[in-house]
């Protein structure tokens, strides 16, 4: 069976329908929440090191701001398209919401190949990107942070450009900033720290022992890699990772601390000693617990889902299932934890980052984990409390959380003039 490469835009709008149609809204309210509030797209002009110039196309994508400032990540990848980052704009405004954030849902992107470019070319395209939508970013108006390809030097490089535009230093315009420019202690690893928490609760509720449960984690960037390191000092087996070269494999588990290290010197996972090369897509069909996809979208597919065995799919990253694929493993009674309640902790740290920007006063380590975990076990105790209630899995109950408290906002702010 072959899948067509679904459109990430009509898969996402597809669920929101499904989820304003239980909800019974208006039309109106149904066509405010399909549509984004601001498409912006660029040509981000670039000299590169050889003195001739070349041109990359931008995005940065505002989807609803009525519960407050945009907030989203900046992806570098050769895939980013106008439909990709509107589809992961309004996920962040659900993934907002989900976790009480007062926060919209943004998205930003250039289409290119970070890993191609030199040092100079990267920060040179940063800084002409940020000056293409510097006048629609901004710490009241929409907060840049890391995403694939990105990291916190390519904040404090927007964050730089900003700041001279305005002429004075303007921390809070991006999170995930190198802690000397006040970025937060903990939001390196708060993607996969908060998805941790996730999986905690869901055990608890499902009274399932954590003692040498098996995971194999899609993806060994910084939410993977951080996953399985957390995982694995907590007593968890991780049996498999992957990286976009390849997989390996140890049913007794690998070590991600040494995984990393082989990383490090080769640029791959592939080839470690304790470890047993596969294909890199046959890690999602392992025997195992629980499967992790922290990689892309559209990873879980019509083709692979009836033969995942995972008895829990966790979704680190941002809409790693299509719907045909869903409904499958729903029907084989696969527990799905969506991504926008499993991945939040990455927005929720930024939130931390944000604050304490704008108030000059830093938490510690502890407090931040502490805080962390307080907001994403609260947000599912809700999300859960509305799947028992009303009969539907975790993706369908959080949609319904979301969508239900963004459309009172936009009731209560009403419409302009």
């Amino acid at each position: 069976m072959t899948d067509k490469k679904p459109n990430v835009w009509d898969m996402t709008l597809e669920r929101l329908d499904s989820t304003m149609d239980l909800l019974n809204l208006t039309p109106g309210i149904r066509k405010y929440l399909r549509q984004p509030r601001k498409i912006l797209e660029v040509a981000v002009t670039v000299r590169m090191d050889n003195s001739d110039i070349d041109i990359f196309t931008g995005y940065r994508i505002q989807h609803n701001t009525n519960r407050g400032p945009g907030k989203g990540g900046i992806r570098y990848h050769p895939d980013v398209t106008r439909d990709e980052i509107k589809a992961l704009a309004l996920l962040m405004t659900l993934k907002c919401t989900v976790v009480g954030i007062l926060f919209g849902g943004a998205k930003g992107g250039i289409a290119v190949d970070p890993k191609k470019l030199s040092m100079r070319e990267l920060e040179n395209m940063t800084r002409r990107y940020t000056f293409e939508i510097i006048n629609n970013i901004g710490p009241e108006k929409d907060i840049p942070a890391p995403d694939v390809g990105t990291n916190s030097q390519v904040m404090a490089w927007i964050m730089d450009t900003f700041s001279i535009d305005k002429g004075h230093a303007v921390p809070g315009v991006v999170t995930g900033k190198p802690l000397e420019l006040g970025g937060s202690l903990g939001r390196e690893y708060a993607t996969s720290l908060g998805c941790i928490y996730i999986i905690l609760s869901t055990l608890k509720v499902k009274e399932i022992d954590n003692v040498g449960l098996s995971v194999a984690v899609q993806g060994f960037g910084n939410v993977g890699y951080h996953s399985a390191r957390i995982l694995h000092d907590l007593g968890f087996k991780i049996i498999a990772v992957s990286d976009v070269d390849g997989a390996i494999f140890n049913k007794n588990g690998l070590d991600p601390y040494k995984v990393a290290e082989h990383n490090d010197k080769t640029g791959s996972v592939k080839g470690y000693s304790e470890g047993e090369d596969i294909e890199r897509d046959s890690l999602l069909t392992l025997d195992c617990d629980i499967l992790i996809p922290a990689a892309l979208e559209n990873q879980i597919k019509r083709s692979n889902a009836s033969d995942i065995k995972a008895k829990i799919v966790a979704e680190a990253a941002n809409a790693p299932t299509t719907p045909k694929a869903e409904k499958i493993l729903l029907d084989n009674n696969v527990f799905i934890i969506p991504d926008t309640l499993c991945n939040a902790g990455g927005v929720t740290v930024s939130y931390f980052e944000w604050v304490q920007g704008n108030l000059s006063y830093f938490w510690s380590e502890r407090e931040v984990k502490l805080k962390l975990r307080d907001i994403m076990d609260k947000a599912f105790s809700e999300v859960h409390k509305v799947a028992t209630e009303r009969k539907v899995d975790m993706r369908t109950a959080a949609g319904l959380l979301a969508v239900k408290r963004v459309a009172r906002a936009i009731k209560l702010r009403g419409i302009y003039p």
